[in-house]
């Protein structure tokens, strides 16, 4: 079955209904692999029907790409099986260490951006790319605390470009996340997005942020439970006029609304691909949302 993919959603089991029924044109559905590492159960048996109407993407959060170790070799075969069950239109993961001298951490946490982390991140995404069979990508992170003057040795964008030529990985770009780490970090959100090598982005996601209860303001959360502010549908409008539709995702992991809510999200986001679409030249067409095969 041939899907065009426009705007989907982040898969959540109070609208496994919703979701299935849904008719919008290119939607689609993302899923945590790490939630159906089952050998069987209702969760897999929603997998195979939503898979049978709709384009998935696996966004993982554990393989610890940037850790000092390869990824789990039990996780990682687990993420293939799922792979290889449900062949999803897109996988990604994010630029970011969970596990670090055998010890697990229940977070994504952020990486000095050095020549030698960067060698370890490409050892590990050619790990799983290979095991794979496939081109992931990769999610840049949401910043909340400035790294001492001089850990790192490259921008970020000229650190995510670099491991995308290395590897042939391709790039998530979180629209939200650039804007809360701008605010955080007192960068210019629309100038980092201007800087992304369109050719390099397989994949967009947009989600709401919170100020902090203690802080306001001046430290903005990556809460994923709030509806997508102004200030980043304006930065994702942009950055579509620029590179064309690609998939983008609308995240929300709290305070759920009902799914027409977050549908209407997604057809807000389809409006601007489209717009982006008819103003764009004809020999740009190659930019337009992208055609992904998935087997029925």
């Amino acid at each position: 079955m041939t899907f065009a993919i426009t705007a989907g959603l982040g898969l959540k089991p109070q609208h496994y209904d919703d979701a299935l029924d849904c008719t919008d044109p290119g939607f689609w559905v993302e899923v945590h692999p790490e939630n159906y590492m089952a050998d069987g159960g209702p969760r897999l048996a929603w997998l195979e029907r939503l898979r049978s109407r709709h384009p998935l993407s696996l966004h993982g959060v554990g393989l610890s790409l940037a850790a000092d170790a390869p990824p789990d070799a039990t996780h990682l075969t687990r993420l293939a099986e799922l792979a290889s069950r449900f062949e999803p239109a897109l996988v990604s993961e994010h630029l970011a260490w969970s596990a670090w001298g055998g010890v697990y951490r229940p977070d994504l946490l952020p990486v000095p951006r050095t020549a030698r982390a960067l060698d370890r991140l490409a050892t590990n995404v050619a790990i799983v790319q290979d095991r794979l069979r496939r081109p992931i990508a990769i999610e840049n992170p949401s910043h909340y605390l400035r790294f001492p003057e001089g850990a790192h040795e490259f921008g970020e964008v000229e650190f995510l470009a670099a491991l995308a030529r290395r590897t042939g990985c391709r790039l998530l770009l979180d629209v939200n996340n650039v804007w809360v780490s701008a605010c955080n970090l007192g960068f210019d959100a629309a100038e980092y997005l201007a800087a992304v090598p369109a050719s390099l982005i397989a994949e967009i996601h947009l989600a709401g942020h919170t100020p902090d209860p203690v802080h306001g303001a001046a430290l903005l959360i990556d809460s994923h439970d709030a509806p997508v502010a102004p200030v980043v549908w304006s930065l994702y409008e942009g950055l579509v006029r620029r590179i064309g539709a690609r998939p983008t995702l609308i995240e929300r992991d709290d305070e759920l609304p009902a799914f027409e809510v977050l549908r209407a999200e997604c057809r807000q986001a389809r409006a601007v691909m489209e717009a982006a679409g008819a103003a764009r030249p004809r020999e740009d067409a190659r930019t337009a949302v992208r055609r992904t095969e998935v087997a029925e």
